[in-house]
């Protein structure tokens, strides 16, 4: 049985700037879509491709703190550099994908990596927040270094793409990324004419961004940049491509606790939400310059 499609957003009408590096479309929450009826999904901004030009001057967002929550940061064009309290650093290029669990409380910073910025070019990328049951919630923070060449390849018959399993498992394939409740998370990459069905538990919250292209879905077209929530029922979604197409296929068990969040921190209760605000002014979360 299909999963029927709950609603469909097109593109927001104007871009919000995150630091100076960031030119992102945010899809979650927004229109209805709030945090519990996606759950385990906190947010999804979208940097469509944008190109933004040389720079002698790194662009990007300064040291700022997370608590209770991952940030996957998936870059489809340019590299993304990033930094962080614990000494953790690295780059993602276009296929790779970054994977923070913030956990207990870290600072870091995200910026376009030094040679991209002296050159400029297209950059485009997403990032997804995802929330953390309350028992690992203060788990030590740590990254995994997602690199395209680790990724599960499902490849499509009759030469009609390939679906990157970043997490969870498609037809068999899965993901390198470990995840603290099931999540699936698929860069699904057609050609012209190609066809992929995923089979998603009913029991998910789904949904689906489309990066590049158009597309069917379940037989309604969907224009790019559009963002497509799926009813809780059904197991079957079905993705054709009218042109060279990237989607994003997101899915999840809902966490069926309350979300208190306030800007970079997200707890459970108003108390939690203060003693994150108060581990932060105290410096707990460590020192990055």
């Amino acid at each position: 049985m299909k999963k029927a499609i709950e609603n469909i957003l097109s593109k927001p009408a104007n871009p919000g700037m995150v630091g100076n590096g960031f030119r992102v479309f945010n899809y979650i929450p927004r229109g209805g879509i709030s945090q519990r009826r996606i759950s385990p999904f906190l947010l999804l901004d979208f940097n469509a491709e944008h190109d933004f030009g040389p720079s002698e001057h790194v662009r990007g967002v300064d040291a700022h703190p997370h608590k209770g929550f991952e940030t996957v940061t998936i870059a489809y064009k340019g590299s993304v550099a990033h930094h962080d309290s614990a000494g953790n650093t690295g780059i993602i290029r276009p296929g790779d994908v970054q994977w923070m669990t913030a956990g207990s409380g870290i600072l870091h910073k995200e910026y376009h990596e030094e040679t991209f910025s002296r050159t400029g070019g297209a950059f485009e990328m997403v990032q997804l927040w995802v929330n953390l049951p309350k028992i690992d919630k203060s788990v030590p923070p740590h990254y995994q270094t997602l690199t395209a060449d680790r990724m599960g390849k499902l490849v499509l018959s009759e030469d009609g793409g390939v679906v990157n399993v970043i997490a969870g498992e498609a037809e068999g394939v899965k993901g390198p990324a470990d995840t603290y409740t099931p999540v699936n998370l698929f860069d699904i990459r057609l050609a012209a004419g190609g066809e992929f069905t995923a089979r998603i538990s009913p029991d998910h919250n789904t949904a689906l961004l489309v990066i590049n292209g158009d597309v069917l879905v379940n037989d309604t077209k969907v224009a790019e940049h559009s963002f497509v929530l799926f009813k809780n029922e059904g197991e079957e979604i079905a993705i054709k491509a009218g042109n060279e197409s990237v989607v994003l296929l997101l899915s999840g068990e809902p966490i069926n606790e309350p979300v208190v969040s306030y800007g970079p921190f997200v707890m459970n209760t108003e108390e939690e939400i203060k003693q994150a605000i108060l581990d932060y002014n105290l410096g707990k979360f460590g020192h990055l310059d």
